[in-house]
């Protein structure tokens, strides 16, 4: 890690995109109208049939088609950072952003003050809004961002995890993990010295180790924001939160229990806990109604219920005050049950070794 912080005077966009032809405009234009415009925008095209490579080269862009890519998003960004990297100077600095999100005008120029001006921070990431969907489960996830958000903005942009959705980092912090990969200082993945470990679920959550473990902070700042594509089905938001949670655990296990680690560590058994407990909320409801014919509550799951109220109050309150005398009625109960209960699928595939799935 360099001890003097070199200032940002260029920024090089990439955008890995699988079939992104609806969206790719939209992150390209993004892109364009910030008050610091990257010098590069170059679309990672992996493996795609439908239309967005025409698409992305109409909208001005620079398209890099992969080859014979099988590693998913980490496995596009190596091969493009393998292209670029050898002519990229020290003083530039890499935007790596994903095709459905785009971001708000500011992102990039709040990145490169912050990365120009400490030589510990290893990436600026963002928080993110929910696309407008129009439907509950977006509506469900909308409310879930805006608490993540929030509860990054109280702690100053200190963040777990730089996500995918955006993230800029300078070319010699890129150079330095593709170097530690292969001399044994983080986890050398497919053993190949790509950035991104491919043989990992969570990508940006073992890159955010990685820095980390290299003696990196990471930052999300409140200037740093943006809109993001929702699951518009439950099928499709299982199928991404599991492959979230799996990864995280997996993770953990990857890394083990370091300095770096132990607080994620923490936050795993914290879940864990959670499950234990809604699972004997529920099951205090089911005794009651099968042995009473009634629901009684008893005084401490009372409590319990207050507590979960007021959390869902307060916290959507960037959400405005409608949404947060909806949040009042606990309608969203059910969506903490069907994340707890993809937790408890993600701890028992971990455990089981059951196959892993993107």
């Amino acid at each position: 890690m360099t001890g003097t912080a070199r200032e940002v005077r260029q920024v090089v966009a990439l955008i890995p995109a699988h079939n992104e032809a609806e969206n790719i405009t939209d992150a390209i234009q993004g892109l364009r109208v910030q008050d610091l415009a990257p010098h590069r925008i170059v679309v990672v095209a992996d493996n795609c049939t439908d239309d967005t490579v025409r698409v992305a080269t109409e909208a001005g862009a620079e398209v890099l088609e992969t080859v014979g890519n099988t590693d998913k998003k980490a496995g596009a960004l190596n091969q493009a950072l393998a292209a670029l990297l050898p002519d990229l100077d020290d003083d530039v600095a890499v935007l790596v952003q994903d095709a459905d999100s785009a971001l708000d005008q500011g992102f990039v120029s709040a990145a490169v003050r912050y990365l120009s001006r400490d030589p510990r921070l290893g990436a600026v990431g963002g928080t993110f809004r929910g696309r407008d969907d129009r439907t509950f489960v977006g509506h469900l996830q909308r409310n879930e961002y805006a608490r993540y958000a929030r509860d990054v903005r109280r702690l100053k942009g200190r963040c777990l995890v730089v996500t995918g959705t955006a993230a800029v980092l300078r070319v010699p912090t890129l150079r330095e993990v593709a170097e530690a990969r292969l001399d044994g200082r983080i986890p050398a993945g497919d053993g190949r010295g790509g950035i991104y470990d491919t043989t990992v679920l969570t990508e940006d959550n073992e890159l955010t180790f990685a820095l980390k473990h290299l003696g990196y902070t990471v930052l999300s700042p409140r200037e740093c924001t943006l809109t993001t594509e929702v699951m518009p089905t439950w099928r499709a938001l299982w199928k991404q939160r599991l492959r979230w949670k799996r990864g995280a655990l997996e993770n953990c296990v990857q890394y083990g229990v370091t300095r770096v680690t132990w607080r994620y560590w923490g936050r795993q058994l914290f879940t864990a806990l959670g499950i234990i407990v809604t699972a004997a909320y529920l099951a205090s409801i089911v005794w009651s109604l099968a042995v009473y014919g009634s629901l009684h509550v008893r005084p401490f799951w009372l409590a319990i219920t207050g507590i979960f109220v007021v959390e869902r109050v307060v916290t959507v309150k960037d959400r405005g005050p409608a949404r947060m005398l909806l949040a009042a009625t606990m309608y969203e109960l059910g969506y903490d049950i069907f994340l707890q209960t993809v937790h408890a699928k993600a701890y028992a595939d971990a455990v089981l070794h059951r196959e892993r799935r993107w």
